[in-house]
Protein backbone atom coordinates (compact mmCIF):
# COMPACT_ATOMS: atom_id res chain seq x y z
CA UNK A 1 0.00 0.00 0.00
CA UNK A 2 1.53 3.74 -0.66
CA UNK A 3 2.25 5.58 2.25
CA UNK A 4 0.13 8.81 1.38
CA UNK A 5 -2.88 5.89 0.94
CA UNK A 6 -2.45 4.32 4.41
CA UNK A 7 -1.97 7.40 5.67
CA UNK A 8 -5.06 8.43 4.21
CA UNK A 9 -7.38 5.39 5.63
CA UNK A 10 -5.55 6.19 9.10
CA UNK A 11 -6.65 9.49 8.95
CA UNK A 12 -10.25 8.41 8.58
CA UNK A 13 -10.57 6.89 11.41
CA UNK A 14 -9.53 9.70 13.39
CA UNK A 15 -11.73 12.13 11.56
CA UNK A 16 -14.54 12.52 14.20
CA UNK A 17 -12.41 12.43 17.27
CA UNK A 18 -11.34 15.05 16.09
CA UNK A 19 -13.79 17.08 15.06
CA UNK A 20 -16.18 16.30 17.97
CA UNK A 21 -13.01 17.30 20.11
CA UNK A 22 -13.05 20.97 17.73
CA UNK A 23 -16.87 21.07 18.65
CA UNK A 24 -16.13 20.82 22.39
CA UNK A 25 -14.46 24.02 22.48
CA UNK A 26 -16.23 25.95 19.54
CA UNK A 27 -18.60 25.80 16.91
CA UNK A 28 -17.39 25.91 13.98
CA UNK A 29 -17.79 25.20 10.16
CA UNK A 30 -16.33 23.24 7.73
CA UNK A 31 -13.66 24.89 6.23
CA UNK A 32 -12.67 25.86 9.74
CA UNK A 33 -12.47 22.60 11.14
CA UNK A 34 -10.05 22.02 8.21
CA UNK A 35 -7.90 24.52 9.33
CA UNK A 36 -8.10 24.08 12.86
CA UNK A 37 -6.88 20.39 12.48
CA UNK A 38 -3.68 21.39 10.06
CA UNK A 39 -2.82 24.70 12.43
CA UNK A 40 -3.13 22.37 15.64
CA UNK A 41 -1.29 19.49 14.04
CA UNK A 42 1.52 21.84 13.17
CA UNK A 43 0.38 21.01 9.48
CA UNK A 44 1.16 17.15 9.89
CA UNK A 45 -2.02 16.17 9.19
CA UNK A 46 -4.34 17.57 6.62
CA UNK A 47 -7.58 15.92 6.02
CA UNK A 48 -9.76 16.56 2.75
CA UNK A 49 -13.11 18.87 2.99
CA UNK A 50 -14.41 16.38 1.14
CA UNK A 51 -13.45 13.82 4.31
CA UNK A 52 -14.49 16.36 6.82
CA UNK A 53 -17.84 16.98 5.32
CA UNK A 54 -18.30 12.70 4.85
CA UNK A 55 -17.98 12.39 8.71
CA UNK A 56 -19.96 15.48 9.58
CA UNK A 57 -22.63 14.60 7.65
CA UNK A 58 -22.22 11.08 9.65
CA UNK A 59 -22.32 13.03 12.76
CA UNK A 60 -25.50 14.83 12.51
CA UNK A 61 -27.61 11.84 10.98
CA UNK A 62 -26.81 10.53 14.04
CA UNK A 63 -27.37 13.54 16.20
CA UNK A 64 -24.14 14.07 18.22
CA UNK A 65 -23.60 17.36 15.96
CA UNK A 66 -26.62 20.05 14.26
CA UNK A 67 -26.12 22.90 12.08
CA UNK A 68 -27.16 26.16 12.53
CA UNK A 69 -26.72 29.08 9.17
CA UNK A 70 -25.48 32.25 10.18
CA UNK A 71 -24.86 35.42 7.92
CA UNK A 72 -21.59 36.75 7.27
CA UNK A 73 -20.97 39.90 5.51
CA UNK A 74 -23.86 40.97 3.30
CA UNK A 75 -25.28 38.27 1.67
CA UNK A 76 -23.11 34.93 2.66
CA UNK A 77 -24.46 32.49 4.63
CA UNK A 78 -21.88 29.95 7.14
CA UNK A 79 -23.02 26.73 8.49
CA UNK A 80 -21.93 26.34 11.71
CA UNK A 81 -21.80 22.90 13.54
CA UNK A 82 -22.45 22.89 17.27
CA UNK A 83 -21.83 19.80 19.66
CA UNK A 84 -24.78 17.60 21.12
CA UNK A 85 -25.32 16.33 24.23
CA UNK A 86 -24.94 12.76 23.07
CA UNK A 87 -22.15 13.78 21.12
CA UNK A 88 -19.99 14.91 24.06
CA UNK A 89 -20.51 11.51 25.34
CA UNK A 90 -19.64 9.65 22.11
CA UNK A 91 -16.51 12.00 21.82
CA UNK A 92 -15.65 10.33 25.28
CA UNK A 93 -16.53 6.79 24.29
CA UNK A 94 -13.95 7.67 21.03
CA UNK A 95 -11.23 9.35 23.67
CA UNK A 96 -11.19 6.57 25.47
CA UNK A 97 -11.24 3.70 22.80
CA UNK A 98 -8.06 6.10 21.23
CA UNK A 99 -6.22 6.35 24.58
CA UNK A 100 -6.44 2.38 24.55
CA UNK A 101 -5.23 1.68 21.19
CA UNK A 102 -2.40 4.18 20.93
CA UNK A 103 -1.26 2.90 24.56
CA UNK A 104 -1.21 -0.37 23.07
CA UNK A 105 0.46 0.40 20.05
CA UNK A 106 3.16 2.46 21.63
CA UNK A 107 3.41 -0.64 23.99
CA UNK A 108 3.57 -2.91 20.71
CA UNK A 109 6.05 -0.56 19.04
CA UNK A 110 8.45 -0.12 21.77
CA UNK A 111 8.71 -4.35 22.93
CA UNK A 112 9.58 -5.16 19.44
CA UNK A 113 12.11 -2.11 18.62
CA UNK A 114 14.29 -2.83 21.87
Amino acid sequence: MEASMSRNYFLTGITELLILTILKHQDSYAYEITKIIQQESLELISISHATIYTAIYKLEKENYISEYSRTVGKKRVRVYYHLEQCGLEYLEQLSQNYNHISKGVSLILESLNQ
